[in-house]
C-alpha cells in the first residue's frame, strides 16, 4: 500500500513514462511524488492524461481552472470535522463515483495534518473463503446522509465545503443536488478493477449505510466488520506532507481519511478527481 516515485517531473513526462507512472499506481493503489514545482495549469493538464474529469461533488474550481479544487483550512479555524475525515472512498454515491483523485500540497502544517490510506484489494484477498462467498452478490447502498448530519454536527459553518454544509442547517428544504447524494446509488460490494482486474471491497465508514435488499441493523455488522478489516495497520500506509507534495490514489483500490490534528496551523492543497466507470 503506497510507493513513493523519485526522479520524475510531472509536468515534462514524456508516453511511457506516464505509462510507468499510472502502472506503479494501479500496483500500489497510491503513489506520491516529492518536490513537484507545478501551478494549477500543470496540475490539471497531469491530472487530464488519465481521462477525464469527474464532476466534483463537494467544491468549485479556481478562477481559470475549473477542474482544481482548493482545500484550505486557516490557521484561526478550530473544527470537529475537516473535509475528508472519515474512512471513506471519494463520492461513491455517484453513479459513476471518480476513479481516481490527485491532490496537491501547497502550505503544510509543520505536524499534523496527514493522510491515511488503507489497500481494499489486499483485504479482499485475505477474506475467508465462507465470507467471500457471502458477501459476493451483495450491492453496498452508498450515502451522503450520515456525512451530512457529521458534519452539520460537528463542523462550522463558512465557505468551505464542510461549511457550506453546515449552512444548510436552517434550509426549509435541501437543494435537489443534494437529495440526490443523499439518495445516492447501489454498487457491488466486491467490485473488480477495469485494468488491472483485482476484486476489492468497495466499502467504507462513511458513505455506506446498507445492503440491497437488507434492513440497516442487519447490514450494520457487516459493514463494521469489513471496514475494520480493511482499515488494520498490515494493509494501511500514512503519508506525511511537506510543501511540494503530489499524491495520486486509485479511489477502486483504496480507502483514506484526513486527520484533523492541525489547529492553529494553515494547510492549504488543491485537488483534481478524474472520472470512473459505473462499478462491476
Amino acid at each position: 500500500m503506497g510507493a513513493e516515485i523519485k526522479g520524475v517531473d510531472v509536468g515534462n513526462l514524456s508516453d511511457d513514462a506516464f505509462k510507468e507512472v499510472e502502472d506503479a499506481l494501479f500496483r500500489h493503489k497510491m503513489i506520491y511524488l516529492r518536490n513537484q514545482e507545478i501551478d494549477a495549469g500543470v496540475l490539471e493538464s497531469f491530472s487530464a492524461r488519465f481521462g477525464e474529469f469527474a464532476d466534483d461533488a463537494y467544491t468549485d474550481g479556481i478562477d481559470g481552472h475549473r477542474n482544481v479544487q482548493p482545500i484550505i483550512k486557516e490557521a484561526d479555524v478550530k473544527t470537529g470535522w475537516v473535509f475528508g475525515a472519515g474512512w471513506h472512498t471519494d463520492s461513491p454515491f455517484l453513479k459513476r463515483p471518480p476513479a481516481i483523485s490527485i491532490l496537491y500540497g501547497v502550505d503544510i502544517p509543520p505536524y499534523g495534518g496527514d493522510t491515511v490510506w488503507a489497500n481494499s484489494a489486499l483485504a479482499y484477498r485475505l477474506l475467508s473463503p465462507a465470507m467471500k462467498d457471502l458477501i459476493e452478490s451483495l450491492k453496498v447502498h452508498m450515502s451522503m446522509r450520515d456525512v451530512l448530519v457529521g458534519a452539520q454536527t460537528k463542523g462550522n459553518p463558512g465557505d468551505d465545503p464542510i461549511g457550506k454544509l453546515v449552512k444548510l442547517r436552517a434550509a426549509a428544504e435541501l437543494p435537489e443536488d443534494l437529495k440526490e447524494k443523499i439518495q445516492g446509488a447501489y454498487h457491488p460490494l466486491v467490485r473488480t478493477h477495469p485494468v488491472s482486474g483485482e476484486k476489492c471491497l468497495y466499502v467504507d465508514g462513511s458513505y455506506a449505510i446498507n445492503f440491497e435488499g437488507f434492513a440497516e441493523e442487519e447490514a450494520a455488522p457487516i459493514i463494521g466488520y469489513l471496514v475494520g478489516h480493511i482499515t488494520q495497520p498490515a494493509f494501511m500506509c500514512r503519508l506525511r506532507w511537506e510543501p511540494k507534495t503530489l499524491t495520486l490514489w486509485d479511489n477502486r483500490l483504496c480507502i483514506h481519511q484526513a486527520l484533523n490534528d492541525y489547529d492553529g496551523f494553515r494547510r492549504e492543497m488543491y485537488r483534481t478527481t478524474i472520472a470512473g466507470e459505473a462499478p462491476r
